[in-house]
């Protein structure tokens, strides 16, 4: 079977022998424009959306519902304000909680997300690290991928934005599951049916859940709307997605170990390795992301650990099922579905036990040395932010800022 023309050789020296369908899908990359086509946002849109509902309607939120959330957020507020001391509004207006269904909570947070996936489809455009193994080098089959993975890459990113977005929202209580910021707004967001079938599944009571969870959305929110804060969370995720390069040899390498003489069996495979997401954007973390993320992964286990202690503090006397809602909800986002984990290392966000325990490890830290107050530092400036170093041993952090603050 002879490959395309304009794609590698053909005959005997032909690599693509037995898969033809590579020349003709490098061939209509080609035709649509290369790497210059970007990311297809619409198709991430309509993934996302097709993905959050399971392609049928989902009811509107009971008014009755929406109100309880007002209320319980108002309580919600009141006392993550009192115990922190930080503004929990980003507007100067309040904050407010607001039930949304999946589809609602996809068409917020495609927005919110765009700018992230923009950077990472900018940096799967991009030139591909020349292959480290001399045997790789001249390889026309590895080319012909290159080429194909830099044509693809940035078009198959929308339908897999979207596709990731709509999980996420099958998932998702709220906005800050992962601590990624949004638009400034006061408005967050809770995906009601998400919780109600998490209650349900743990025959939790619903207020109490939904009280919870407005603490957890409110205690983030008040975090990030420090400035020097979100500014340097969102230019470290900002920065990670972008440094991103595109490379063939995982496609490669799995298309190694597909079987050709079977042709049944050979096209269910090529089928699953298409639907691998990690395959076809073909994205390898690079020496500059890997400088980075001990600083991003500090800043996240500062704010997680933050924030739980927040939430310890108050609501252990404020809700009746405190304990035994904050065991199942932490039980549960460490054990996140692949869809999480995914976006989760696009962005740098793997937030797996290991960044709680630091971050709680941190803060109880400080707390016992200092007291709860010492950790106002955290609020004055960017430099007052702890360093990899620090987020490890509290002690050395306390001690700077005693330095800086004299």
């Amino acid at each position: 079977m002879a490959v395309m023309s304009g794609f590698g050789p053909t005959g005997d020296d032909n690599p693509f022998e037995g898969m033809p369908f590579l020349g003709d899908l490098g061939r209509m990359l080609g035709g649509m424009g290369g790497a210059g086509s970007g990311l297809q946002w619409d198709a991430a849109r309509q993934m996302a959306m097709q993905v959050a509902s399971g392609g049928e309607s989902e009811p509107n939120i009971d008014p009755i519902a929406r109100m309880d959330v007002e209320q319980l957020a108002r309580v919600a507020d009141l006392h993550i304000a009192q115990k922190t001391g930080l503004s929990t509004s980003m507007t100067g207006r309040g904050v407010q909680v607001v039930p949304v269904t999946r589809m609602q909570w996809v068409q917020r947070s495609l927005d919110a997300y765009k700018p992230l996936f923009e950077s990472l489809a900018s940096s799967l455009s991009a030139a591909p690290e020349a292959p480290s193994d001399p045997a790789e080098q001249g390889d026309p089959f590895a080319a012909m991928l290159t080429q194909i993975m830099g044509s693809m890459a940035p078009m198959m990113l929308g339908v897999t934005a979207g596709g990731m977005i709509g999980h996420l929202a099958q998932r998702s209580f709220g906005q800050y599951d992962l601590p990624i910021p949004r638009d400034p707004s006061d408005e967050l967001l809770l995906v009601l049916p998400n919780v109600n079938a998490f209650a349900d599944d743990w025959s939790i009571d619903r207020k109490d859940l939904l009280l919870w969870l407005s603490m957890h959305e409110i205690a983030h929110h008040a975090v990030l709307a420090v400035p020097h804060v979100r500014a340097a969370l969102e230019r470290g995720l900002r920065e990670y997605a972008a440094g991103f390069r595109p490379d063939a040899s995982g496609l490669s390498d799995k298309l190694g170990t597909v079987d050709m003489s079977d042709p049944q069996a050979s096209m269910a495979e090529l089928q699953d390795l298409f639907g691998d997401p990690e395959v076809v954007l073909g994205a390898i973390q690079t020496d500059a992301q890997r400088a980075l993320l001990p600083r991003l992964e500090a800043l996240i286990a500062m704010i997680e650990g933050y924030v739980d202690h927040v939430m310890d503090a108050v609501g252990t006397g404020l809700i009746s099922s405190y304990g035994m809602i904050t065991e199942a909800v932490r039980r549960r986002r460490v054990q996140a579905d692949e869809s999480d984990r995914f976006v989760a290392r696009l962005f740098g966000l793997e937030l797996g036990q290991a960044t709680y325990d630091q971050g709680a490890a941190f803060i109880d830290g400080v707390v016992e040395r200092e007291g709860f107050d010492a950790l106002d530092a955290l609020w004055k400036g960017e430099s007052f932010l702890p360093t990899p170093a620090e987020i490890e041993a509290p002690g050395l952090w306390l001690a700077r800022i005693e330095i800086d603050t004299e």
